[in-house]
Order: C-alpha cells, then structure tokens, then sequence
C-alpha cells in the first residue's frame, strides 16, 4: 500500500513538472505542440540506429560507423525516392543500402578479424569524401539537393501534433528487438555469441552467420533512419546531414547497456534535447534572445553529460568488438 502511494505521487509530480514545463514554454514564446513533434522527428533515427547497434554488440560485433551509414543512405535514399517517385520507396533503398554496409564491416570483422573500432572509423572518414563525390555526380552539385516534396514520407495528423509512421515504426522495432532477445530461442543464441561464442560454437551453431545477420539487420535500420533525415524530417540532402547523430546514436547504445526499450527512451531524452535546440533557433522573439551556437550544443552536452553518469554502470558482452578464431 505504501509503496503504492508512492508510485502514485511520483506519477503526479511527474504530470505536475511537465504541465509546469508547457507553461515555461509558453511564456517564452514556444509552442509546446512544435516541440513535440521536432522531438519524436529527432529521435527517430538515432532510435533506428541505437536498437539496430544494440541487437549488433550483443552479438559481439561493435559498428561505430553509425555516422558514415546516415550520410550515405540520406544520398541514396533520395537518389532511390526519385527514380520510383516515392518517400517510401526512398526509405526501402536507405535499408538496402545500409544493410550492404552493415554486412561488408561485418565480413570485414568476422572473417577479416579485422580490429572493429578503425573499421567503422574508415567508414565515418570514407563518407566525409565519398557522400559530396555523390552529390556531383548525381545531381551535378557538391552542396546541397532539394528534392520535390512530394517525396516527403507523409505525416499522421494526431491531437499531439504531426507524426511521422517512421516514427512509429521505431516504437515497433525497439519493442519486437526487445522481445526478440528476452522471449525467443534466436535471441538466446545472439546473446549467447556475445558472451560465450567457443560455447555456440561447441554446440553446432555458426557464430559467423549469427554475427552477420545482426550486423546487417543493424546496418538495415541505420540505413532506415539516414533515409529518414532527407525524405522524412529535412526535405532535403545535404553533405552534413547526419551533423553527429550517428555518434548520439552511439551513446543511446551506451546509456542503454545495449537494451533495446531503453535505447529507444534515450533516443527519446537526446531526439528532445535536439528538438528543443531546433525550436529555440528557429522560433521569432526566442531566437533573439539566445545565442544560436550556444543553443545548438544542447544536445551535444546532453549526451556527454547522460553518458558520463552511466558509463561505469553498464556491462557490456565479455567478447564485444572482439573476433571469434575458432581453436
């Protein structure tokens, strides 16, 4: 009983901060209903990417190149969006294209034994020159290319504001991963590589196949959220487009401790952090009166301040971002 009263008054302190949190918003001159909807819009790819990267280093297999695979399937997705005259379509190639990068670091690691951290380092750093490569060669401009906007992924019309099914989709993902590593045999097996892969090896499971699939399923949904940065949220591609998300995405895996439902409520604290520097920056009469370039680091110091009070708390796989050589 007394715990349940307690429960109780935490749920309605909780309404009580947030309702005083809508009030400050107001006063200032933002609109909490924009807020929302930059938030989820946020967090949506670095949803996509964290759940994808926690399912990958359960497996053993650690993809920091996150940041690399958003900028080149926001190329490619829109390259793809245009040639079916699509978004979602645009969404399927971000997928395609992501799942092929996923699987090449994962060859590279698995039987190339290569080190992982500078595998996914090359990917980041090849994309920096590769993605404005794209950009001329595709559409003739090493900057920018807007697309029509009839390729915008449409938005669900909803009493909390305009949401992405994207979005959606992200909440369904983190949800079936999590079921999938805690309620079935495949999951069992997954984390099973990661801890003990001699062990499933021992058994008669093929620990390179299992550290493959996940690599590329993760590389799939970062794919996913790349695609989503042009065709769901900007309107367009831009050589900077990930701007570091793909790193935020890193450090909701961390925050995490590699849990798919809490990497999605992660994504859910830095997408809003970002979202409310995105409202800050564009609304009249509020971005006056705050320095741009100090608001624009609020999700950057949100995520380092998040992860340096969890980072001694986590324990990650005894093998993560280590090869499997079988004796």
């Amino acid at each position: 009983m007394r715990h349940g009263v307690q429960r109780v008054g935490v749920y309605l302190l909780t309404i009580a901060l947030l309702a005083l949190f809508g009030y400050a918003l107001e006063r200032v001159g933002l609109r909490p209903i924009s807020l929302i909807e930059a938030g989820l819009l946020a967090m949506t790819p670095l949803a996509l990417a964290a759940v994808g990267e926690c399912l990958n280093e359960k497996a053993g297999v650690v993809n920091i190149g996150l940041e690399g695979i958003f900028m080149i399937t926001s190329v490619t997705g829109v390259w793809v969006a245009e040639g079916f005259g699509n978004g979602t379509m645009g969404l399927v190639g971000g997928a395609l294209t992501g799942a092929l990068l996923g699987f090449a670091l994962g060859t590279i690691s698995v039987y190339g034994k290569a080190d992982q951290i500078i595998a996914g380092m090359g990917l980041n750093i090849f994309a920096l020159g590769f993605v404005p490569f794209l950009l001329i060669s595709l559409w003739a401009f090493p900057g920018i290319h807007i697309f029509p906007n009839e390729l915008m992924v449409p938005r669900w019309l909803t009493p909390f504001g305009q949401v992405s099914p994207v979005t959606v989709f992200a909440v369904v993902v983190a949800l079936l991963a999590h079921l999938l590593l805690h309620r079935t045999v495949l999951g069992f097996r997954i984390k099973a590589v990661g801890e003990r892969p001699e062990a499933v090896d021992v058994a008669g499971l093929r620990v390179d196949h299992l550290r493959l699939l996940t690599s590329t399923l993760g590389g799939a949904l970062a794919g996913v959220g790349g695609a989503f940065l042009p065709l769901g949220w900007f309107g367009a591609v831009v050589k900077e487009i990930s701007a570091g998300r793909g790193f935020i995405a890193l450090a909701c895996v961390v925050f995490a401790g590699l849990e798919p439902l809490l990497a999605l409520g992660a994504a859910l604290l830095f997408g809003f952090a970002d979202g409310f520097a995105s409202a800050v920056a564009v609304t009249p009469g509020v971005k006056e009166r705050i320095p741009f370039y100090f608001v624009s680091m609020i999700p950057y110091v949100t995520t380092l301040v998040v992860v340096a009070l969890v980072i001694g708390q986590r324990r990650f796989p005894r093998t993560v971002g280590r090869p499997y050589a079988r004796e």
